[in-house]
Order: structure tokens, then C-alpha cells, then sequence
């Protein structure tokens, strides 16, 4: 019974263990990016981001249908212009990073959903938005294994100076300079631009509504187990690889929409932390408070 409950979808059809293996390439790539931005305070640029890509993907619609080549690269091509662009106005005006990436979150939604809805259906639209996760052929399951890679191989990499970038970006700036090579907005650039690529590849599966989910709600959940950035890396991996296993066996069992099903048991886990976490949960809030009155 648990067998058949568990193990067997996976075992007997293609079209689950290909979602299985995407959400698990999406979970290694992007959770350990989700807990540097969750470090970084960006946790809802990443949502902003995420829509960011939207209008991309949607020209590479107008101009090819749904071909993963053309929406990948107007996505890749337009999140790394708004990422750029709110850089840029952060800089040069008084308006804070965080609400530039929301002016140009909202101009990027609308006009997205615009550019959809003209050449499409209410089915494609609905494609762009939320995904396909059950339906991921082999280009889309490349292409986001190929980005975790990627990924992965960069954090490496850059780990340490982007955990300086993190948490003192006065002193990368004062000590980061190879001749006269600032290291500071090579890491930040470097980082943004791993950020866009993993939620171009996961809009692939969950949609740009839904990607961020899976990246951003494991990496929160995971500060409440771990105080160390690694750990917290580890944990919200795992947490992702539990909620996709989690949410594709809700998919399969009772019907129920696989993106959205990923992100519930993401946010399920995420609720979970808040009470019974390690660290800063209500529990150890009670036992400390219990503590103190005794």
C-alpha cells in the first residue's frame, strides 16, 4: 500500500519521474539561492524578478509559440534588463532598490500578460503563468538541470565574497579590488544573473507565478533549523525536494494542480518551522518564556 501510495507513480510513468527530476534540479539550484536573498533582505525582489521575466518569455511567444529556445532567451534577456535598469535607478534617484524592482515588477506583469493574451488563448496564457510541470519534455528538463548545474558550480566559486557581498558590502568594496577591478558588482551581477536563470528554467515547470515559491518558502522555512548559512542551504534543499515529492503525489492522487500543490506543501513545511523550527519558533519561544517565569 505505501508502495503503490509512494514509489509506484514514479516508477510506473515517464511523465512523473521527468516533473520529479525538475523539481529536484529546481530545488538544488534555486533553494541556496533563495536563502542568500532571504540573507541579503531581497526576499521579495526574487518575487519581483520572477515577473520580471514574464514579458521576455511572452515576445518569445509572439514570435515562436511555445519554443523553449525563444522564451528562454527573451526571459533571460528582459529579467537581467530589470535587474539592471533597478539597479541603475536605485543609484541614480533616492527611490530604494527594493521599490524600483516593485515600479518595474507590476509594468513587467501587465505587460506580459499583454503580449500573451493578444497572440494566444486563455490556455496558453495559463501555460506562461503557472506551468507545466507533468508535461516537461526533455529540451525543458535539460535546460533546468543544465542551469542547477551551473549554479552550483558558480556558488562555489564565488561563496565566500558573496558572503561578504551579504553581509558588509563596504568591506568588499574596500578590500574586493583585483588592480583596478572592483570584485563588489561583479559578485552582485554574478548573483542577480544566477537568479534569473534558475527562474527562467523554472517557469518551465511551475510558471512564473508559482517559481518563486519553490525557491523562496524552503529557504525561509529553513532559517528556523539552521543559524549557519550551509545549513540553512542544506535544509531548504531538502525542503524542497520534500515539497516536490509531496506535491506531484497530491497531483497524482486527488487531481489537484501539481504547481500549486508543490508550492502548498512548500508553504505547509514553511508553516510547520514557524511553530516547531529550532530556532525562533513558537515552541522555543514558549520553552524560553517557561524558562524565564520558573
Amino acid at each position: 500500500m505505501l508502495y503503490d501510495f509512494l514509489i509506484a507513480p514514479f516508477i510506473d510513468y515517464g511523465f512523473m519521474r521527468r516533473a520529479l527530476a525538475g523539481c529536484l534540479a529546481l530545488s538544488f539550484g534555486g533553494c541556496p539561492l533563495g536563502v542568500l536573498l532571504v540573507l541579503r533582505r531581497m526576499s521579495l525582489m526574487g518575487d519581483a524578478m520572477a515577473h520580471a521575466i514574464l514579458p521576455g518569455a511572452a515576445i518569445g511567444f509572439l514570435v515562436a509559440g511555445l519554443s523553449l529556445v525563444a522564451m528562454t532567451i527573451g526571459g533571460v534577456a528582459t529579467g537581467l534588463t530589470v535587474a539592471i535598469l533597478a539597479g541603475l535607478v536605485s543609484r541614480a534617484t533616492p527611490l530604494r532598490e527594493d521599490a524600483s524592482f516593485a515600479a518595474f515588477y507590476l509594468v513587467s506583469l501587465g505587460l506580459g500578460v499583454l503580449i500573451v493574451s493578444m497572440r494566444g488563448s486563455n490556455v496558453d496564457l495559463l501555460h506562461v503563468l503557472f506551468g507545466t510541470v507533468l508535461a516537461l519534455d526533455d529540451p525543458a528538463l535539460i535546460l533546468i538541470v543544465s542551469i542547477a548545474t551551473l549554479t552550483l558550480i558558480v556558488l562555489a566559486i564565488i561563496y565566500r565574497p558573496l558572503l561578504v557581498e551579504c553581509l558588509d558590502p563596504g568591506f568588499l568594496r574596500a578590500v574586493g579590488n583585483i588592480g583596478p577591478i572592483s570584485l563588489g558588482p561583479i559578485i552582485h551581477i554574478s548573483f542577480i544573473a544566477l537568479v534569473v536563470f534558475n527562474l527562467v528554467g523554472g517557469f518551465q515547470a511551475l510558471g512564473t507565478l508559482m517559481v518563486v515559491g519553490l525557491i523562496m518558502l524552503p529557504a525561509i522555512a529553513a532559517r528556523f533549523w539552521s543559524q549557519e548559512v550551509p545549513g540553512q542551504m542544506m535544509i531548504a534543499v531538502l525542503f524542497g525536494i520534500m515539497a516536490s515529492i509531496a506535491g506531484l503525489l497530491a497531483s497524482y492522487h486527488w487531481s489537484a494542480p501539481a504547481s500549486s500543490a508543490i508550492i502548498l506543501a512548500a508553504g505547509g513545511l514553511y508553516m510547520l518551522s514557524i511553530v516547531i523550527g529550532r530556532f525562533d519558533s513558537l515552541a522555543t519561544s514558549i520553552i524560553q518564556l517557561r524558562h524565564r517565569t520558573g
